[in-house]
């Protein structure tokens, strides 16, 4: 076969654009508010909308996605996505927002689950590690830059534009994949078991979801044993045990826990940096955005040449030695005390920003290329489940850590121990091979067909 790399370009993009608007929405709540004339608490829903669809879906979908063809699941996800944010955009009351919100969420779970499995099917297993690395960087760079792209259209035009600004890459994307992808199969539509699994893991993670967020407050125990009931059912059912089933195989738990880990630890850096800065020492929200910005400026540079030293000298190095980066990292913040300074602070983030762009496509690919035949949209899922849930538990975690130890530095620090802990925790896990996976043959669908 032939790389199609205009498949791995699409792939980037849309990781970018559908990251993108998980924050970008998030600067645009107190203008929605006034324009649409609803209370702060409904307009916030904007985003969660958005957000919770996305995590809560994953799983069904990969599942799903397994059996039917990748060509019309990128189409329609890609087009609904497209049409779902050009709804948003031209919301005349909070309801119609929130519904196409609901709808653009459950687009992108699809897409997110697909963007992996794209890249895996579309060039030789010579060079997945460069490629995994476009989509692996251009999603969290998506993330970190949405309040940056947010904030420009939000003092020149309006909030609309949130939802407009991503339309013609979608449609570029949308002509390309329908222009370079071959047909490989039909949309099988779900049976009535998945709709049940889809229904038990959807409501669990969502209360799950809504239980790790910052603020959730007394609500969060009622939410976890809320989420506790539907996740057992599932987990003891059919459906779940096929999840864990290929979970067991070599090597994917253990670096499904190398996806979470940093993924916390980067969530829970960025939320005690940002607040500490503008909170405790005083520095304005402009230099703390450029400060901050440090992080993805590092993975930005990094992505690219982790992904062709992945290719040459293996997988499990470049994760493990990316992983350390962003541990010392992280580790330098934790004894900088006080009066905190923007250069200090961001020298360090940039490290562990280069940490994170060398190893975020080679743990990627290493994930995805010791997925079991047949199953690569199974596991595609249930790595982007690891990283939403780091992304979710970090915050929450820093947001306990600083409150049992106190204000200002120390409870800065504690925030900061704990997210190098969970970046440390992810070298061992990558730098430790496991028993080596005994998979059957990929079938002809996992490769893109010249």
């Amino acid at each position: 076969m032939r790389d199609r790399w205009v498949l791995v370009a699409v792939a980037g993009a849309l990781s970018f654009v559908a990251m993108l608007d998980m924050n970008i929405v998030n600067v645009a709540l107190a203008d929605i508010s006034a324009g649409l004339h609803v209370p702060s608490a409904t307009a916030q829903w904007a985003a969660l909308g958005y957000q919770l669809p996305v995590v809560a879906l994953l799983l069904p979908v990969g599942r799903w996605l397994d059996g039917t063809g990748t060509r019309p699941a990128l189409l329609a996800a890609t087009a609904g996505f497209t049409l779902c944010g050009a709804l948003a955009a031209l919301s005349p009351r909070a309801a119609w927002l929130i519904a196409a919100r609901i709808g653009q969420g459950a687009c992108a779970a699809v897409l997110f689950v697909l963007m992996p499995v794209l890249v895996i099917r579309a060039v030789r297993p010579a060079v997945r590690g460069r490629a995994m690395s476009v989509p692996a960087t251009l999603g969290p760079l998506g993330a970190v830059t949405g309040p940056a792209v947010g904030g420009p259209l939000l003092d020149h035009l309006d909030w609309r534009w949130v939802f407009l600004v991503k339309i013609p890459f979608c449609l570029l994307a949308l002509a390309v994949a329908w222009k370079a992808m071959p047909e490989d199969g039909a949309v099988r539509a779900p049976d009535r078991r998945a709709l049940a699994d889809a229904l038990s893991v959807a409501g669990g993670l969502a209360a799950l979801l809504l239980a790790l967020t910052p603020g959730s407050g007394q609500t969060a125990w009622f939410l976890l044993a809320a989420a506790a009931a539907p996740l057992g059912w599932w987990l003891r059912g059919p459906g779940g045990r096929e999840v864990t089933g290929v979970l067991r195989a070599t090597g994917l738990l253990r670096a499904h826990g190398a996806v979470l880990a940093p993924a916390a630890g980067f969530a829970a850096m960025h939320y005690v940096v940002a607040l500490h800065l503008q909170r405790d020492e005083g520095v304005s929200a402009t230099a703390t955005g450029l400060t901050v910005l440090a992080f993805p400026l590092g993975m930005a540079l990094a992505g690219p040449l982790g992904g062709r030293l992945a290719d040459r000298y293996g997988y499990r190095r470049l994760a493990a030695t990316g992983s350390a980066l962003t541990a010392a990292g992280l580790l330098l913040l934790i004894p900088l005390g006080d009066g905190w300074s923007p250069p200090d602070v961001a020298w360090r983030l940039a490290l562990a920003g280069l940490g994170m762009g060398l190893g975020g496509g080679p743990t990627q690919a290493l994930v995805m290329g010791a997925a079991p035949a047949g199953r690569t949209a199974t596991v595609g899922s249930t790595v982007q489940v690891a990283r939403s849930l780091g992304f979710t538990l970090g915050p929450a975690l820093a947001t306990a850590a600083w409150a049992l130890t106190g204000s200002g530095g120390d409870g800065a620090r504690a925030g900061l121990a704990l997210a190098a802990g969970a970046a440390c925790l992810a070298v061992p896990l990558l730098a430790l091979p496991g028993r080596r996976a005994t998979a059957a043959p990929e079938r002809t669908a996992d490769t893109v067909s010249t």
